[in-house]
């Protein structure tokens, strides 16, 4: 195998020039400030703590970062803030628990300066050329090659030069390879070369998984991760229970703004499919007119979908709508171990039915807790129609897939994001 390698990456694109570079900026800047305004200062075991603190923080910071940074959709640079304040404040938190004296101008000036370097490594390698991929024929890897922000280069043939500097080689593992591409896909893997199933690097970059096949590897590759299933649900219900108690005044404001701007109860009831396909009532505030479902001309199931504009929303409900105010009542689902603050979102009972008819492996987004948010919405938002509804199981077999706390951190995050802009809230 001749032609290009990565050996042309800018330094800065490697992970230790990365964080070698973050502490010699973080910390040693403001140390160095510090030290120039008072020399003395160095012998002070306040400044010792902070320092070693820092760099904890720091480095955990650039860790997590990194490990978001794998999922699709995630913008680099919009992660590094909530990270490092992240980072920052639980190390500083524990200082403070165990009475440390630190110093707070080095506390500060690390976290900015973590901050700083970040999103300025962030820019400069944005900048740089595109992630390429070689492209060996054959397969499905012409589907691979419809997404955008990537730098394909296909391949013509084993013997011929890798065309420049590449990031990786997509194959299609299950297609007929002849020898001579198949002694090719092995020379790129001895030179350093990442070499990805097509399938692999389709998951990755749009963050949807389809099952295509019911055979033991295809459903065995996502079933989620059992032991942070067990940490996530106690989780929940503590986090849930917490939030309640300390948001129930604005609970039954709400709830008293709604029965004074409409007829009806203030809370709306649905039966719902959700973890292990079992039905559960689930909870939330009233956004529509309270008998906008007694309707005959209009059947069950056109009453349990809500469409963009839906005449039978409220004023208010449509506030509530988009602050997701008017999702806040699920915790007492959460509290009671029926839903999750994170997984698919449940559908209404006769809706689940339906796609369960329209859809194969549609029963098999039940093998989580359902969410108040999702992977699927922060990535697609509201959905009803059956082609819709396939999109979204794709996603929702994403998240199962790769089921984790840090999957967790970025749905966190993006849903925050879609809160306070209103992008994606229906």
């Amino acid at each position: 195998m001749s032609g290009g390698t990565r050996s042309g990456r800018h330094p800065l694109q490697r992970k230790r020039y990365q964080i070698l570079g973050g502490l010699l900026f973080a910390i040693g800047l403001p140390l160095a400030i510090r030290l120039a305004l008072d020399p003395g200062v160095i012998l002070g075991r306040n400044l010792q703590v902070t320092v070693t603190a820092a760099a904890i923080a720091h480095v955990s910071g650039y860790f997590v970062y990194r490990r978001l940074g794998a999922f699709p959709g995630v913008a680099a640079t919009g992660a590094i803030l909530p990270t490092f304040a992240l980072t920052y404040g639980t190390v500083f938190l524990l200082i403070f628990f165990f009475r440390l004296d630190y110093s707070r101008f080095q506390a500060a000036g690390s976290f900015l300066m973590s901050v700083s370097w970040y999103f300025g490594v962030g820019l400069f390698t944005r900048r740089r050329a595109p992630y390429r991929l070689a492209i060996v024929p054959g397969g499905q890897v012409e589907q691979a090659m419809s997404i955008p922000g990537v730098a394909w280069r296909p391949l013509d043939a084993p013997d011929a030069p890798l065309p420049g500097r590449v990031d990786g080689v997509v194959v299609d593992l299950r297609s007929d390879l002849s020898d001579a591409w198949e002694q090719f896909i092995a020379d790129c893997a001895l030179a350093g070369i990442p070499v990805y199933h097509v399938k692999q690097i389709m998951e990755s970059l749009t963050g949807r998984v389809a099952i295509e096949h019911l055979s033991e590897n295809t459903l065995g590759s996502i079933n989620p991760n059992m032991a942070y299933f067990a940490v996530k649900g106690a989780c929940d219900r503590l986090g849930a229970a917490i939030v309640l108690l300390a948001l129930s005044p604005l609970l039954l404001l709400v709830a008293l703004a709604i029965r004074l701007k409409s007829p009806g109860p203030a809370l709306f009831r649905q039966e719902r499919m959700g973890y292990r396909g079992e039905t559960f009532t689930v909870f939330k505030f009233r956004t529509m007119r309270a008998d906008a479902s007694s309707s005959e001309d209009v059947s069950e199931r056109e009453r349990a979908i809500t469409q963009d504009g839906d005449p039978r929303i409220t004023r208010l409900g449509r506030f509530l709508r988009r602050t997701r105010i008017d999702e806040l009542p699920q915790l007492i689902n959460v509290l009671r171990g029926e839903m999750s603050w994170i997984g698919p979102r449940p559908e209404a009972t006769v809706l689940s039915k339906w796609y369960q008819g329209e859809l194969p492996f549609y029963r098999y987004r039940h093998i989580v807790r359902p969410g108040i948010t999702g992977w699927a919405q922060v990535n697609q938002g509201h959905v009803a129609q059956v082609d819709e509804v396939l999109d979204k199981l794709h996603y929702d077999f994403y998240y199962i897939k790769n089921f984790s706390p840090w999957l967790d951190i970025v749905i966190t995050l993006r849903t925050a994001k879609i809160i306070l802009t209103g992008f994606g809230a229906r």
